[in-house]
């Protein structure tokens, strides 16, 4: 037989690729292919002259200066959430002129000439910058530390104790003048929230003290509490968080309780955090209390802003959460 008595029908519909697309088993469907050799034309900036009206309609009802006024109110985490709706918000939200009031307002101790100088000098003259890498500690909500242990109850007439999972809170909230409030109670984020304020009355046993916060994150604090033996309290706590600029937690890293005494509470004029200056861990000015390095109750603070304090996980009970990874 000659070679050329040999044909082979190559079919067609085999061939091509579109028999393979439609081939679910074979071969799965690539959009992305359909963008080969189409050139995709740069948005240009906000600010250029190539720059086309945006079509929105509120954006031609607001102005732009109605519009920087607006943001000039907003916070700066809301400042955040709004340059995620469109190219122009998210221009307009770094302006600099808003990042700068956020950082000295919550610098304002450091004083402004300070706050000058360390922009220029560590952050490139950048007021986001410095507002994102700088530790500072967030005053529009609570830092909440939830501790839970076991309990061994007390039973009678039975062959088995009762086990009891105890849980209560550390609440913190910060102020810009270098004051804080602290409280501990069982009661929920959603309730304790409304009472961590300098208007709060005996009852709801929220103590008001001093803090002090270094450029590396870390946070002296003392406190003192009234009562028949006056008891001082200070907290070593380290700031951090879980993205760049969040400062969302607060690492415990020594909880000390000591005695104070009386005569040199009237005497003294300064802060609190001033009189403790200087002290070692062990030492206690009242041979009735004696200084003490507590070892329990010492989990991480995670914050919780204000408008999310009745919707936190924080708020479920110990049946439907034990224990609490803040992470």
């Amino acid at each position: 037989m000659a070679s050329s008595d040999i044909s082979v029908d190559i079919r067609p519909d085999i061939n091509s690729f579109d028999h393979f697309l439609s081939m679910r088993y074979i071969a799965t469907d690539r959009p992305w292919l359909k963008l080969y050799g189409i050139r995709v034309q740069p948005v240009p900036p906000f600010s250029s002259l190539s720059y086309k009206p945006d079509p929105a309609l509120i954006h031609h009802c607001l102005p732009d200066e109605l519009m920087l006024e607006i943001f000039t109110r907003m916070s700066p985490y809301t400042l955040g959430r709004a340059a995620c709706v469109c190219r122009k918000w998210k221009y307009t939200a770094r302006n600099p002129t808003l990042w700068r009031a956020a950082c000295l307002k919550t610098w304002q101790r450091s004083g402004m000439e300070a706050n000058y100088m360390m922009v220029r000098s560590l952050y490139d003259s950048s007021w986001r910058r410095m507002w994102l890498q700088r530790p500072r500690i967030r005053i529009d909500g609570l830092y909440v530390s939830r501790n839970t242990y076991i309990h061994t109850g007390v039973t009678e007439w039975q062959f088995k104790k009762t086990v009891n999972v105890v849980c209560y809170y550390r609440y913190l909230r910060f102020f810009p003048s270098g004051k804080f409030l602290y409280k501990i109670s069982p009661d929920k984020v959603k309730d304790a929230v409304k009472c961590m304020h300098f208007r709060a009355s005996k009852a709801d046993c929220v103590f008001k003290g001093d803090y002090v916060l270094s450029e590396d994150g870390q946070i002296e604090m003392a406190l003192l509490y009234p009562g028949h033996r006056y008891t001082l309290v200070r907290m070593h706590l380290r700031l951090r968080g879980t993205t760049v600029g969040a400062n969302n937690r607060l690492d415990v890293l020594k909880i000390l309780t000591t005695g104070v005494n009386a005569t040199e509470l009237q005497n003294w004029k300064g802060s609190i955090l001033e009189l403790v200056e200087g002290w070692e861990e062990d030492e206690t000015h009242d041979p009735d209390v004696p200084a003490v390095s507590h070892s329990r109750g010492l989990s991480p603070f995670v914050f919780v802003p204000f408008e999310e304090a009745d919707t936190s996980v924080l708020n479920l009970p110990v049946e439907k959460m034990d224990y609490y990874v803040p992470g």
